[in-house]
């Protein structure tokens, strides 16, 4: 495929986000003809366009605007003419193929509504030889051919092997070409070839048939056989980039778009490469997509993001689906959260819950920030304020608290890889813990805290950052877990080629590992043997540097999508490094962490999962997460007062119970997403509710879960619940999930059942306090589970079962105390 030198693109901004009103009715979305106002031709500027060469092929997009001013795709419903027909062809989806030189006008007509463009074919009959790069390697990775299950894995399949995704074309030819003495392309009679004819079935193909004999892909590589298999020059340009067009739309529900990829190469031209790409949807239950580019929507409303690949790059076309229904009203706006959250919710047409009551409040806030419930006592003393900033009070008390520093210590000593292995002294592991509380106790600023990691050094003992060090232990590791912990990025599948979602190659890996090349390790000393992993970690003099395996290039240290960075051989690179993630401009260092906060508190991502972050993953609310950034940087990186803005928003706030209209959105906050408790805060909780304690082993007295430093030392109930075990930097290691041991665990085992009938537990507690009403007792009790008061049916239920047990009232309550226990509220944070 040739460039189309003169093609230039562009839409109007009209063309995205629209101003659609649309029918809140679930129906389709076909627009009657006599709304049509306006017929344009697309993507350009302008009303000519240019094919070069007989392998170019144009997706014309035929977009009608309406009466209420929306845009709708139209291009399969208009009927299209060419006049002179000898000039070129275009089926009935817009596709436009040449036949000759010479110039055609293409017409779109639509009832009494018809638009035209001039079409120029030039170099029909060419002759310049096929680049194996641009032209034969995209065939490969439409088909299939190179991807990892068939023969872009390692291995290859069947002794034929591609690299994945043709990010080493190479490689391809030489393993096509020239391995195995060039059996699988016959240039004599090129039909013949193995090359073609396995995937059109001629010839047994594990792959099945891949493409037609008459199809574009089979001439393609048919006339490069016969060429000779060119590969090209050096000198040949190379895509530097693609993108959509349209770069987003407004769409109904079970609505139709089609997407134009183009691609732009090293020489400035630019092609159409629809046909060539791959299309892939963020949310296959938003939107689906074809091999063609068309993008259909389903039932759901939302915004999905359908990612476009092309020769290693990336582009994505936005769809924004709304719901349509009337947004009359809305909590009240308390910052900017709630402003771009329901902003957001008003361009969708999704009306949002109200604001939960303080019960509610109260118990999700301190499960939130401290993972802990509230007590009976705080839960009447909250509930009998009426002070109107009680809520905002309550935030700030939480915050100043140990327990909240407990409870995120818990959480970043799990993803920094803080653990005991097995026969080893753990005090590094403790000291290491108590290092993280004590910088979320004093509120470290977050760019301060992640310097003193990334760039720790000397004895664990006296340092015990330098403790992270001994479990991410070589430099790909520290290359990836920096990566996906503190930027957000996945950059695991760039160690050995090009990342397929994203632009990161092995350069951009290797350029990152640079910055720990002169990471150096020292022994203890032999009175410290028994801590064998643990290092003194120090800068080793020397020139900062890494090599890519693969092309044996030797480079600097590189910030990702940045320059590399000439540092002196004396300084510490890594100090470099930490200095380029807190930059105020910083594209991927606030956004991680504001992003990995929302989800904490809300279920979700903003980008959703928290740590990949790429531009085929894009943020469900864009606006959202700079605002959370730019807050996050101008407070000084201030760890608290971000969950203080998130916990004082009214979209923090907001009731779980869906309405009429927000009931299957799942991106876009309307609502609060129940999460159900971790392991830790469920095994408290339910020491809490029952008055009873658990003992550690090495661990003093009244040590909560919460506060382990090790994952070893918990008990059974935290492993089936889902705590992680430390292992890797995902936060996808802590399990939420529902299952049946889970199930069984609280309903039948010993542990459960001993402590619900402890006789200093609380249940025996509330059956000896003859001197109390039933009801008073009921009440307390659901204080505790709750952390509201019952209502009229639960109170009769519970004494009804009391009044049936006169002679042993220890077993009602029991009943009843387990009864709760085992209910999705006490589970859930809601």
């Amino acid at each position: 495929m040739k460039s189309c030198s003169s093609m230039t693109l562009a839409l109007t901004a009209a063309c995205f986000l629209a101003n659609t009103v649309i029918a809140f009715d679930g129906t389709s979305s076909e627009v009657p003809v006599e709304e049509v106002t306006r017929l344009e031709v697309g993507p350009q500027t302008g009303d000519e366009l240019r094919i070069t060469g007989q392998d170019a092929r144009v997706q014309l997009l035929i977009t009608g605007l309406t009466q209420d001013g929306s845009t709708k795709d139209l291009t399969r419903a208009v009927e299209f003419t060419v006049s002179p027909e000898n000039v070129l062809s275009i089926d009935e989806t817009g596709l436009m193929t040449p036949k000759s030189d010479g110039s055609a006008t293409v017409t779109a007509t639509l009832g009494s509504h018809s638009t035209s463009a001039t079409v120029h074919v030039s170099d029909f009959a060419g002759t310049k030889p096929i680049n194996f790069k641009n032209q034969i390697v995209p065939i490969f990775t439409k088909l299939g051919c190179n991807g990892g299950g068939c023969h872009g894995k390692a291995s290859g399949q069947n002794g034929f092997k591609l690299s994945l995704l043709g990010f080493y074309p190479r490689d391809d030819y030489e393993f096509l070409v020239k391995e195995s003495r060039g059996r699988r392309v016959f240039p004599p009679a090129p039909e013949r070839s193995l090359l073609l004819t396995k995937p059109i079935g001629e010839s047994p193909h594990g792959g099945g048939k891949r493409m037609e004999k008459d199809s574009y892909e089979y001439r393609v590589l048919r006339r490069w056989i016969e060429q000779g298999m060119p590969y090209g020059e050096e000198t040949d340009p190379v895509v530097v980039g693609i993108e959509c067009y349209p770069p987003g739309r407004v769409l109904n529900n079970n609505d139709q778009q089609q997407v134009t990829v183009y691609a732009t190469y090293s020489d400035g031209t630019q092609e159409d490469v629809t046909r060539m790409a791959l299309f892939e949807p963020n949310d296959a239950e938003l939107a689906e997509s074809s091999e063609t580019g068309l993008v259909s929507t389903l039932d759901l409303s939302g915004e999905v993001a359908i990612m476009a690949r092309y020769q290693g790059q990336v582009a994505t076309f936005r769809a924004t689906i709304p719901l349509g229904a009337t947004v009359s009203e809305t909590p009240p706006v308390r910052n900017f959260i709630d402003e771009a959250v329901f902003n957001k919710l008003q361009v969708l047409g999704v009306p949002p819950s109200p604001l939960a009551d303080d019960s509610t409040f109260l118990r999700r806030v301190y499960l939130d920030i401290t993972g802990t419930l509230p007590t009976e006592e705080e839960v009447v003393s909250f509930l009998a304020d009426s002070s109107p900033n009680k809520r905002s009070d309550v935030i700030d008390r939480l915050i100043d608290s140990p327990e909240y520093a407990d409870f995120f210590a818990n959480k970043w000593n799990m993803i920094l890889r803080n653990k005991k292995r097995q026969n080893e002294d753990q005090a590094g592991t403790y000291t290491f813990h108590q290092w993280i509380w004590n910088q979320l106790y004093d509120n470290t600023p977050y760019d301060e805290m992640v310097s003193r990691i990334i760039t720790a050094s000397g004895d664990p003992q006296w340092n015990p950052a330098v403790t992270w060090y001994r479990e991410v232990s070589d430099s790909s590791q520290q290359v990836e877990d920096v990566a996906q912990l503190f930027l957000g990025i996945r950059i695991q599948c760039a160690k050995c080629h090009h990342h397929p979602f994203e632009k990161w190659s092995e350069n951009d890996y290797y350029g990152m590992a640079a910055f720990f090349s002169r990471v150096g390790k020292k022994g203890l000393g032999a009175e410290r043997l028994t801590r064998s992993r643990d290092r003194r970690v120090f800068h080793n003099e020397g020139v900062a540097q890494a090599q890519n395996p693969r092309s044996k290039e030797v480079l600097e240290p590189t910030p990702l999508g940045d320059a590399p960075l000439e540092i002196p051989a004396d300084r510490d690179p890594r100090i470099q490094l930490a200095d380029w993630m807190a930059e105020v401009d910083n594209p991927f260092f606030a956004k991680s962490l504001v992003n990995r906060y929302w989800k904490h508190f809300f279920s979700r991502g903003i980008v959703e999962p928290e740590d990949d972050m790429r531009e085929t993953n894009p943020p469900s609310n864009p606006e959202l997460l700079d605002a959370l950034a730019r807050h996050f940087i101008a407070s000084g990186f201030d760890l608290k007062e971000l969950v203080r803005t998130i916990c004082n928003s009214s979209a923090y706030q907001l009731t779980a119970f869906p309405n009429e209209y927000n009931l299957k959105d799942k991106q876009n906050f309307s609502r609060y997403y129940p999460k159900r408790l971790t392991a830790e805060s469920l095994y408290d909780a339910f020491h809490q509710v029952t008055n009873t304690s658990e003992t550690f082993s090495g661990m003093p007295a009244g040590t909560r879960s919460i506060q382990l430093p090790d994952s070893s030392v918990g008990p059974y109930f935290l492993k089936v619940f889902g705590q992680p075990q430390g292992d890797t930097a995902c936060e996808c290691e802590r399990s939420q999930e529902a299952n049946l041991a889970q199930s069984l665990h609280l309903l039948n085992s010993s542990e459960v059942q001993n402590k619900i009938g402890s006789d200093s537990g609380r249940a025996v507690q509330l059956a000896s306090q003859t001197d109390r009403p039933h009801e008073d007792r009921i009440r307390e009790l659901y204080r505790w589970v709750y952390a509201r008061e019952p209502d009229a049916s639960e109170k009769e239920i519970a004494l009804n079962h009391i009044d049936q047990h006169p002679d042993n009232e220890r077993i009602a309550y029991e009943d009843i105390l387990w009864a709760l226990i085992n209910t999705k509220e006490f589970l859930f944070n809601h």
